[in-house]
């Protein structure tokens, strides 16, 4: 395959997976990500990574073993809790040597995949204002008004991605489910009762259409999301009032916070989301498929990168390669999607007391 460089619009998971392989085979990628560094704002809470998916991701990439340092299999138990006594309902505990979805904070895992790629890969502060087609490859202008030309823009950027407002038109809508995202700093030490409720891994109580979510992270953090349906302009100054009745063990949450509540509309791209084969243009992770977050889209994301640079190091051609990835992701996608738009109604059932996994 041609040794001409591949742009990668987006320092996320996923393209900083497709970065790392594509380096594991000699060629020479940049990726530019709008941020102005690596740890400009924080990466969000704790991720499941499948065996099947991330872990398979992780193993190509040459870094299953380093994730494994910092994983945390106790993180797979999954808790239900009564909203009115808050006494456990159902409880799952990973078995002995159970590793098939073990959790990892995105921050740490973001930095495993970052301290991979050669020093320079990654160009911060280099936001996309515009990509268009050019010829059999496809042209970035940046912010600045500079432009660049590559065989192949991956869009990587996310849930409102500029590649894919080239490559499809289409916008995420909003799901009418609300998370708002709180936390709980050193809960073992500070808040030993809510970290005894939350156990080692996720607790959820849920009745009416509404849900409290409390995940462990690592170094004694507790990430929080109150979920519930509600208009996208939702004002947050009534939101105790929502959870009226609730156990107040289960209100503790919500009141002994640390910092303030981060309201996160849930938005999603439509099923299915696809789009004609175009040269020198293709997407991954959230900006291909963004879904709600029930445990699948960093999984995707990685594997979708990985998948990807493979293709890309492999195939005869740029766009052979194109064409064989998009063969294989976006069926896979839009089945994947259908399952989440339906695990989203179940996260806020009554008939489905542990929901699903909610993460940021």
């Amino acid at each position: 395959m041609t040794t001409s460089r591949i742009a990668i619009a987006g320092a996320g998971l996923g393209g900083l997976a497709c970065a790392r392989v594509l380096q594991l085979h000699g060629l020479d990628v940049t990726v530019f990500e709008q941020e102005p560094s690596a740890d400009a704002r924080p990466q969000g809470g704790t991720l499941d990574m499948h065996a099947d998916t991330g872990q398979v991701a992780l193993r190509t990439a040459g870094l299953h073993d380093r994730f494994r340092e910092l994983a945390r299999p106790e993180g797979q138990q999954m808790r239900a809790l009564d909203p009115h006594t808050a006494d456990v309902v159902s409880e799952v505990l990973p078995a002995e040597g159970d590793d098939f979805r073990p959790e990892i904070d995105r921050g740490q895992l973001r930095g495993i995949l970052l301290d991979s790629l050669a020093p320079g890969t990654v160009q911060w502060g280099r936001p996309v204002a515009d990509v268009t087609t050019a010829g059999d490859g496809a042209r970035l202008t940046f912010a600045d008004g500079r432009t660049e030309d590559f065989p192949l823009v991956v869009g990587a950027d996310g849930a409102w991605s500029r590649v894919r407002r080239t490559l499809t038109g289409v916008r995420p809508v909003y799901s009418g489910v609300t998370f708002v995202e709180f936390g709980l700093d050193d809960a073992d030490r500070r808040h030993p009762a809510l970290a005894a409720l939350t156990g080692q891994g996720t607790m959820v109580a849920k009745v009416g259409g509404q849900a409290l979510f409390a995940q462990r992270n690592s170094n004694g953090h507790i990430r929080c999301y109150a979920v519930f349906y509600a208009p996208e302009d939702l004002r947050l100054d009534g939101l105790l009032e929502r959870y009226a009745g609730w156990h107040p063990d289960l209100l503790a949450f919500l009141r002994d916070r640390d910092g303030e509540f981060t309201h996160r509309p849930l938005h999603v791209l439509p099923v299915p989301h696809a789009w004609t084969h175009t040269p020198g243009l293709t997407l991954l992770g959230d900006a291909a498929h963004l879904m709600p977050p029930l445990g699948v889209g960093a999984n995707l994301a990685l594997l979708d990168g990985t998948e990807l640079a493979t293709a890309l190091a492999t195939a005869p051609s740029v766009d052979d390669a194109v064409r064989a990835y998009e063969a294989g992701m976006l069926p896979r996608s839009i089945e994947t999607a259908k399952a989440c738009a339906e695990g989203l109604d179940h996260l806020l059932s009554d008939d489905h007391p542990a929901g699903g996994e909610a993460a940021a």
